[in-house]
């Protein structure tokens, strides 16, 4: 037994001609975006940390530099007591407008993929999910850039990485704009997209399948929310593991300085910065910051997910009484 609406399980879902094929776009995508949106607020410290381990000791071998974070709940910690309680936000502005257009896109036109049946066609799942993935991490990607630069900036005493020194949001945006133009604004976007594009693919694929898997087994109740949490946890074991590092390379490019002619100072692509970070810091050296990854992608998985499956059910039966 299954739930009678059809957010991701198409071949689990119970058939219904009173159903509508997909929702209306603009709501899909406001669905997708609020879902995501919400799970950022409470997973955004994580982040935060995420990014700071990430550019500690960048492009030097282990053991050649001092260590300001050596894990989770220490980094958790000599942040928020070196930058308060909003250190431990900060970039939320950023990082909900990206969440919001990042997702938005990248949900709704994957629910609109499996609305059409291209999803159900074999590998479709994983085509769909990592096209919706490219496509809002290129939309978003202006986003992610300032979120990088705001969540890398701290005292000199803790600081990693480039410090850009941007004053908030606006600030941000205005600096890149006239410092390297509208280009500049998608400066590190050849990392974005494919970060995006494996972890996509990870996610709505793995939810898809584990909630089809869970249905089947009849654990919970058809209408039970149990059923996508369940679906959701699996889901985010995934996405850890195959994006972290997608996920640190993205982050090297983003906060890289610029020289005079808006060129990266450390980097010159994404294969070069591959490259580097292995041969300078070894493989492990793309797993920094797998704790804070985990333990943010997890419950940001599990509340995008749950949130946005139990949106669209709601919406569906809001449909389906109306009609």
């Amino acid at each position: 037994m299954t739930s009678p609406m059809p957010p991701l399980s198409r071949a689990a879902s119970v058939p219904s001609p009173q159903l509508p094929l997909a929702l209306w776009p603009p709501l899909d995508f406001a669905l997708g975006a609020l879902s995501c949106c919400g799970a950022c607020v409470f997973t955004n410290p994580l982040e935060v940390v995420k990014t700071r381990l990430q550019l500690q000791g960048e492009l030097r071998a282990r053991g050649t530099y001092q260590r300001h974070y050596r894990g989770v709940v220490q980094a958790l910690w000599v942040v928020g007591r070196t930058d308060g309680l909003r250190g431990l936000q900060k970039g939320l502005s950023a990082g909900l407008l990206y969440q919001g257009l990042m997702n938005g896109v990248r949900l709704g036109f994957y629910s609109y993929c499996d609305a059409v049946g291209v999803t159900a066609a074999p590998g479709g799942s994983l085509m769909s999910g990592a096209m919706a993935g490219a496509l809002g991490a290129f939309i978003a990607s202006p986003a992610y850039l300032v979120k990088t630069h705001l969540q890398a900036q701290t005292v000199e005493a803790i600081a990693v990485g480039h410090q850009h020194n941007h004053q908030g949001v606006t600030g941000a945006f205005a600096n890149i704009y006239w410092r390297e133009g509208v280009v500049g604004l998608w400066r590190g976007v050849n990392g974005a997209v494919p970060r995006v594009m494996v972890g996509s693919a990870a996610q709505l694929a793995t939810f898809s399948s584990a909630k089809e898997w869970v249905a089947r087994l009849q654990w919970y109740s058809p209408n039970s929310w149990l059923v996508a949490l369940t679906a959701a946890c699996i889901s985010g074991v995934a996405v850890a593991i195959t994006m972290t590092p997608f996920d640190v390379i993205c982050t090297r490019l983003y906060n890289q300085p610029v020289d005079e002619h808006h060129r990266g100072r450390l980097y010159q692509g994404f294969s070069d910065c591959l490259v580097k970070v292995c041969r300078t810091e070894g493989l492990l050296g793309l797993y920094k910051g797998m704790g804070p990854v985990f333990f943010r992608l997890c419950p940001h998985t599990i509340l995008s997910m749950l949130f946005w499956d139990l949106m669209r059910q709601r919406a569906f039966q809001d449909v389906q009484n109306q009609s």
